[in-house]
């Protein structure tokens, strides 16, 4: 693809400036040109869901393969109306969950592009709580289709820096809003006949919140599991893998010591571990700290940035351990698991 002058532009907090930058990328995103943008998850890369062809330039720029759908960004809920089949159970969640990190599969109207969907007779709808992302598509007049922001299979963007690094050279404009809140993208779920749903790609909202609004949450095979995914993936992130360092990446589940044991006796010299503050002096090797604490929200907003930072250090093998699969931790494994290769090791 030609290479194009990607502007990066900073979010200040002055009014007049920010409204100028959200005005100019509305435009481009108008114009069928793409914009990448902050969410509380990880960045986007924007395109309008209208503009014919504009899909197209999102695959190219992220070498993304055209039958992983896209997720379709409103900045209100009731705005889905206009491209998707609603009913009383999206609406219910809308309430709880949005603006935020959930993601709902609708049926689509034809004004979506099936390029948008990879070819589902479906659409992905969220509405995401970073107030940049909801400015910019309500000054865009459409709904924006945005997958996140790196080049297809690396780890996401949870910084403007990461985006850079991927796509500087390959889109029109980044827009610099800060570190990401969460770090993993967003839940996502399928509404079941019965009133229940299923998780496709686990995130923030976990099983335990969706069953206090639904009639159950289930969680597919497929989700920790990338051989049972099947042809015809149901949400992105499901079927390639994905999240994936150059360096290779052992994640692991079970006891402590034994982890340690496994870490410390690969004869790899240029291996480092993913960690909390608490054990790093029980490792030889690197240590990357996910933080002082030891758990899911920590390990969410750090993972994608440790992942990048093991390449900046050159690293060739990458070891990270997680204790189970309840609450947030699902969304580690799911995206460890897929980051790997579909590999963990059970100790």
């Amino acid at each position: 693809m030609d290479t194009i002058n990607t502007r990066l532009v900073r979010i200040t907090g002055d009014g007049e400036k920010d409204g100028a930058i959200l005005s100019e990328a509305a435009e481009i995103l108008r114009r069928g040109g793409l914009v990448a943008f902050p969410t509380e998850t990880v960045y986007g890369l924007g395109a309008s869901a209208y503009f014919p062809g504009a899909a197209k330039k999102v695959y190219e720029a992220k070498g993304r393969p055209s039958d992983n759908p896209l997720i379709v960004h409103v900045s209100r809920p009731g705005e889905a109306e206009d491209f998707a089949v609603t009913c009383p159970l999206y609406y219910k969640l809308a309430e709880r969950f949005m603006p935020g990190p959930l993601t709902v599969i609708l049926p689509k109207k034809d004004v979506i592009d099936p390029s948008v969907t990879g070819g589902l007779d479906t659409v992905a709808v969220r509405c995401p709580s970073n107030g940049i992302a909801r400015a910019l598509i309500a000054a865009a007049g459409c709904p924006v289709a945005a997958p996140s922001a790196n080049r297809s299979g690396s780890p996401s963007p949870t910084k403007a820096s990461h985006v850079m690094d991927d796509l500087s050279g390959r889109i029109d404009m980044v827009i610099d809003g800060g570190e990401c809140a969460i770090g993993v993208e967003s839940t996502v779920i399928a509404l079941d006949p019965d009133g229940g749903c299923t998780i496709l790609r686990p995130g923030a909202v976990t099983a335990e919140m969706l069953d206090g609004v639904t009639r159950g949450a289930s969680v597919p095979e497929g989700v920790t599991d990338p051989a049972k995914v099947g042809d015809k993936p149901r949400s992105p992130g499901m079927k390639y893998k994905h999240y994936s360092p150059a360096a290779e990446v052992i994640p692991a589940t079970g006891d402590l010591d034994k982890f340690i044991s496994m870490v410390e006796s690969d004869p790899e010299e240029k291996k480092g571990v993913i960690a909390a503050e608490t054990v790093r002096d029980r490792f030889s090797c690197t240590v990357l700290t996910a933080g002082e604490r030891d758990d899911d929200l920590t390990y969410c907003h750090s993972l994608y940035d440790l992942l990048r930072e093991a390449d900046r250090l050159g690293l060739r093998r990458v070891y990270i351990r997680l204790p189970h699969r309840d609450g947030g931790y699902l969304a580690l494994y799911n995206r460890l698991i897929r980051a790997s290769g579909g590999k963990m090791t059970k100790l």
